[in-house]
Formats: structure tokens, C-alpha cells, sequence
């Protein structure tokens, strides 16, 4: 499984109307670009009470890296016919410094890619449901401990396994069944709620908590927890307690809520634009959310620690202890970051010596990743709809930035950069 840039011009100003229409909601305006002056703590009233809500704004004053320059790297990377259209984020300190649209929603036809513009969430949706099920942990409605079986989900495993694997073994792959269980049958279309009793019938891999293996059908029966325990669906649930305090203002959990979004980026596969697949929408918790990359800078935001009355710091805590070492060494991405370790929906790294927390998701047409020191609160993330692996060298090359060390060309752009006049002025966007 845009268009905003802290350097990007003088004159040009955004504003952007937050959730309105919806009643009790005020609406929020902000401006971003050079001309910020930063943004202050912003509140929204939701149903009775009031939330803090995270500043919205791109704010120059916390930029320590020469977006120029890094700006140049990225449309080395959009030069490359594998790619159509990115979305790009860059938090430091807990803020965002950096929000960008690169490319086009289309190959043919399509319309500039924004900060704003939609994209699919794929796997980075499990770090969502694991934080939902972390916020009902928190509230003494669900157990992590407990087994599955508890909470009348349709998870069945071999050997009566859902008695034994636990709330943490669900969140945390650690099921004991094979990788990827029964995918081949849902993206055939079956229902995922008829699939996941079939797990029963699959032989034991090993022990449930006794090894790592990624699942998305199995993964799923987390938004059965949740509506299970709160009586109302996983979407509205995370609509109304995450997404919308958080400002999130184009996320969703649907098909449905991608198609409707002002702006889109179609999938694709090459240059061919393909139909939007709905299969893995099924599974909700497992690769159901979209949003624009302004909204996953939001979300990354929250995961730092910056929206405490929304995520407490229990909870993260809670989703980003590791539990277990995975076995990923294929790419130029895993080959540097070495072992990693998987936490509740969330994946564990090191880089030289900097503990990172973040996840990559993968569906037809659409790749996602989201990576952040949660002790600088400073961090990375991007989505863009091809099938490209270019994009993830950038994260590399922006921690090389965030950590000071010595530049190295992960993007492998130096050869054609130095043919090419990359101090060209890129236009700013409408």
C-alpha cells in the first residue's frame, strides 16, 4: 500500500476558508506565503466546546533550511516521466515551513497541483486507526492487552488465535498468518467482513505475538473495534475527533470523499491515467484516508505532540513504542535507515543515531510517506500519484539538511542539475 512555499514570492497571498457553512464553525483565514508573518494559535468552536487547533500557516520564522535549494532538488525529481503530480510538507519545530503542489492532478488535461490538492493516504491511513484505538485506550473503553475477540469484530485466525492475539498484536501486524493475508481476494472485490473469518482456514505462521507480518484485511477489524465501541462508523468517528479539530479541512475516509474534493490528483500508472480503485477504501483502517498534503502536514503536526487536546501525549506514546523488529531491506530508503521496528501503526527507525517515526503506503496510481524526529519535532512527507519510487530519496536528502550532515546526492540529480539552469525562477502558482 498546492501550491505554498515560504520563498516562493513576495506579493502572493492565500486565503483559505476553514469548514465554512458547517454550523458552529467560524471561519478561519490565513495567510501563507514570503509574506507571513506567522501564524498564531487558532481556535475552532465544534458542537459545544471549543478546541485549540494547529497553526495553519506556513511560518518562515522557524525555516533553517534553504528551501531554495531544496526546491530545485524537487523539480529534479518531477523532471522524470515516471512522475505526474507531488504534494510536499516539511515541519520544523513543530511547524510548518514548507507547503508545496508540484506537477499536475493529470498526465493529459489535468490542472496544477496545490497544497490543497487530494491525494490517497494508502498505509499511512493504519498510523490514523492506530491513534482512533489509542484515543479509546485513553478513555477506558478498549484495552490493548484484552484479545480481539472482546470487541465483536470478524476477525478469525487459525486455531482460535483471535482469543489469544490482543488489541497491540492487531495494531502491530503480530497476528501469526501469513503477509498480506487474503489482499489477492479483496482486490478481487470480496468483502472484507466475509474475508476475515477465511483467516481461519490459513495455517498458523507462528505464534500470534511472536512475529511480524504486515496484513491489511486482518488490519481492518481495528474500524470494527472502533464502531463497535462507540456505536457510530470508524469514518464519522475519525472525522469528528481527529480530522476536524486538527483543521484537517480536506481529509476524508471514502472514495466518495476523494471524488468530491474541489481538486484531485487521478491515479496513474506510467503516464495512463487509471480508474480510481475502491477496494482498499473496504478496509478503512487499513488505506482509507485522503487528504491534501497541507492536511498530512497537519497530521504529522499531531503526531509530534503539538495538538495535546486533541492527541494527548499518553497516546503517542502509547502508538510509537516499538514492539517488534521488521524484516524490510529491499530500496535505497530501507537499505539506509537498516532494522526498523513497528510500533502501533506507526514504523520505527533510526538514522545515524536520530530515532525517526514514519510509514510509507502504496495503492494503484498513489505512494505516500510521512517520516519526523519526534524530538525536534521536524519532519518530511509527500504523496503523489504515480507509481514512482523518486520521490523517497528526498526524504534522505531533506534530513541531510534538518541534521546538518554532509550533502549527498540521494536523488542522483548532480549530473543532469549541473547541465540544467536549476537557479531558474520557479513560477509561483494562482
Amino acid at each position: 500500500m498546492g501550491g505554498y512555499v515560504n520563498q516562493m514570492t513576495k506579493s502572493r497571498v492565500v486565503r483559505v476558508g476553514v469548514l465554512a457553512g458547517i454550523a458552529g464553525v467560524g471561519t478561519l483565514i490565513a495567510a501563507w506565503g514570503h509574506a507571513s508573518t506567522g501564524a498564531a494559535s487558532a481556535w475552532r468552536t465544534w458542537g459545544q466546546s471549543a478546541t485549540v487547533m494547529l497553526p495553519p500557516a506556513v511560518d518562515n520564522r522557524y525555516a533553517r533550511i534553504d528551501y531554495d535549494n531544496f526546491d530545485a532538488r524537487v523539480q529534479g525529481v518531477m523532471a522524470d516521466p515516471s512522475m505526474v503530480g507531488l504534494g510536499v510538507v516539511v515541519v520544523e519545530n513543530g511547524r510548518i515551513t514548507y507547503a508545496k503542489g508540484f506537477g499536475t492532478t493529470q498526465a493529459v488535461g489535468g490542472e496544477p497541483v496545490s497544497a490543497r490538492t487530494v491525494f490517497r493516504w494508502a498505509s499511512l491511513s493504519k498510523g490514523v486507526a492506530a491513534t482512533m484505538v489509542g484515543e479509546l485506550v485513553n478513555d477506558g473503553k478498549v484495552s490493548l492487552e484484552a484479545p480481539v475477540s472482546n470487541y465483536a469484530t470478524t476477525l478469525r485466525l487459525p486455531a482460535g488465535g483471535e482469543t489469544r492475539a490482543t488489541v497491540d498484536d492487531l495494531l502491530s501486524h503480530r497476528l501469526g498468518i501469513v503477509r498480506n493475508a487474503l489482499d489477492n481476494k479483496l482486490e478481487a472485490g470480496v468483502d472484507p467482513k466475509l474475508l476475515r473469518p477465511q483467516l481461519a482456514a490459513l495455517p498458523v505462521f507462528c505464534a500470534p505475538g511472536a512475529c511480524h507480518t504486515y496484513q491489511n484485511v486482518a488490519f481492518d477489524a481495528a474500524s470494527e473495534i472502533v464502531q463497535n465501541m462507540t456505536g457510530k462508523s470508524y469514518q464519522y468517528e475519525v472525522q469528528q475527533r481527529l480530522f476536524a479539530p486538527l483543521g484537517m479541512i480536506d481529509a476524508s475516509v471514502s472514495r466518495a470523499g476523494l471524488v468530491a474534493s474541489r481538486s484531485w490528483a487521478k491515479p496513474h500508472v506510467g503516464r495512463r491515467t487509471v480508474a480510481v480503485n475502491d477496494n482498499y477504501y473496504r478496509v478503512p483502517a487499513a488505506g482509507g484516508v485522503n487528504s491534501s498534503i497541507l492536511d498530512l502536514g497537519r497530521w504529522m503536526q499531531a503526531q509530534m505532540g503539538e495538538a495535546p487536546e486533541v492527541v494527548p501525549d499518553r497516546v503517542l506514546d502509547t502508538i510509537h513504542t516499538p514492539r517488534i523488529f521488521t524484516d524490510r531491506h529491499l530500496g535505497i530508503f530501507n537499505k539506509t535507515m537498516g532494522a526498523s521496528q513497528y510500533a502501533l501503526g506507526w514504523r520505527d527507525y533510526n538514522y545515524l543515531g536520530h530515532r525517526l517515526i514514519g510509514h510509507q503506503g502504496a495503492v494503484m496510481g498513489y505512494r505516500a510517506t510521512v517520516l519526523f524526529d519526534p524530538q525536534k519535532k521536524s519532519g518530511i512527507a509527500m504523496l503523489w500519484n504515480s507509481q514512482s519510487s523518486r520521490p523517497v530519496a528526498l526524504q534522505l536528502e531533506l534530513l541531510d539538511r534538518l541534521y546538518n550532515l554532509p550533502r549527498r546526492d540521494w536523488a542522483g540529480l548532480d549530473k543532469t542539475m549541473k547541465v540544467q539552469n536549476v537557479s531558474a525562477t520557479v513560477q509561483p502558482e494562482d
